[in-house]
């Protein structure tokens, strides 16, 4: 298990972002859709909206570092309405399969409550990913059905945080 810390996304932290990003752009396309090459091309722009989003508190976006301040990870809450929001994650091919995650999401869990208030987190993954199903269900995620990824057959999952 690595000890991580988690770090609200921020201005300055778009180039180790983007690099976190180039270097697990080929292990995340085994899992997930490819972001394209339009998102490397105009990720400035794209930091830049996002961190708006976050001012808007339409999103919370975070970065998973481990103690020496390295890029391990980000889990984001998106689409925040009515206290709840969508959880997502990617770890980093090196942070894989040690802990990362469950430690990441976990702490997100804890600031959706404490800080921004939500009181539900609802979650996809396709079924040909049992790491990330793994992860939802062992930080308090109950699967609720099932959903189509980018046409492929998945499950949503979904946690309440209060009581």
């Amino acid at each position: 298990m690595i000890a991580i810390r988690i770090e609200r996304l921020r201005a300055d932290h778009a180039d180790a972002l983007l690099e976190f990003e180039r270097a697990n752009r080929e292990y995340f396309a085994r899992s997930v859709p490819d972001r394209g090459d339009g998102y490397f091309a105009y990720f400035a722009d794209r930091h830049r909206a996002l961190l708006a989003e976050q001012d808007a508190g339409t999103c919370h976006f975070h970065l998973v570092l481990d103690e020496a301040g390295s890029l391990l990870g980000r889990v984001n809450l998106v689409d925040v309405e009515d206290g709840s929001a969508e959880l997502g994650y990617r770890i980093g091919e090196r942070a894989a399969g040690r802990g990362v995650a469950t430690a990441g999401v976990l702490e997100v869990c804890r600031l959706a409550a404490a800080e921004y208030g939500l009181s539900a987190l609802t979650a996809v993954t396709t079924l040909d990913n049992p790491a990330s199903m793994a992860v939802l269900r062992r930080t308090g995620f109950t699967a609720v059905g099932e959903v189509t990824i980018d046409d492929r057959p998945g499950v949503g999952y979904r946690r309440g945080l209060l009581g």
